[in-house]
């Protein structure tokens, strides 16, 4: 009776260490991904308006189940366990209506109010995902105030969809990293002539098109 005691106390820790080894989930940051998301907001933002839209890509058409749906099916789910090897879903969302309401916000204050500050010189993008008055005597002097004011917005607006957008992937503690590859986006995406902060904290222009530095 003791020795099946001792072997039944051995199954049960046995069972519940391959439990446990079945729930492991290797959570990552999916860094391509969300350069991808990154690019599709900031691009929507600052893109050419003269530049035609981009069709959206075909989607595949659903199998409606069947086979296709039963090879990947695994038992332990039957039981909500996933298996060790699975990972969290590396798709970045930037579709939501928070999200979407910064973006149209900026889409329209950049059109408005930067854009003429960056093709004049005067702005440009920091290496933390922020937009500063560079050189304010490239701004006409009645435009000052306006344009600083719009630069205080837009920086509230960034640092807002770096928190939406890790809040939306169900990770907060994304925030940093996807802030820091906002960040690189922005200048990946700038347009010929504007400046740009790099990593050491000075600036940069976009190829050679720009005269005087500061």
């Amino acid at each position: 009776m003791k020795r099946w005691m001792r072997l039944r106390r051995y199954f049960n820790a046995s069972v519940m260490l391959a439990l446990t080894a079945c729930v492991t989930i290797n959570v990552y940051f999916p860094a391509a991904e969300a350069k991808e998301a990154a690019k599709q907001f900031v691009e929507k933002v600052i893109g050419d308006p003269n530049q035609p839209a981009q069709p959206a890509p075909e989607q595949p058409a659903p199998d409606g189940g069947g086979m296709a749906a039963l090879s990947g099916f695994d038992p332990l789910m039957l039981i909500g366990i996933a298996p060790a090897h699975a990972q969290s879903a590396p798709d970045i969302t930037i579709k939501t209506p928070a999200i979407q309401a910064i973006q149209s916000r900026m889409e329209s204050r950049f059109d408005s109010k930067l854009r003429a500050g960056f093709d004049a010189g005067a702005l440009g993008f920091t290496r933390d995902g922020l937009v500063v008055v560079r050189d304010a005597a490239k701004l006409q002097l009645k435009d000052r105030v306006s344009v600083n004011q719009a630069v205080a917005d837009d920086n509230r607006d960034r640092k807002a969809v770096y928190r939406e957008v890790a809040v939306a992937n169900n990770h907060p503690e994304w925030e940093t990293q996807i802030r820091g590859v906002f960040a690189k986006q922005w200048i990946d995406s700038a347009h010929s002539g504007w400046w740009y902060q790099d990593a050491s904290g000075g600036w940069s222009c976009i190829v050679r098109t720009c005269f005087g530095s500061k």
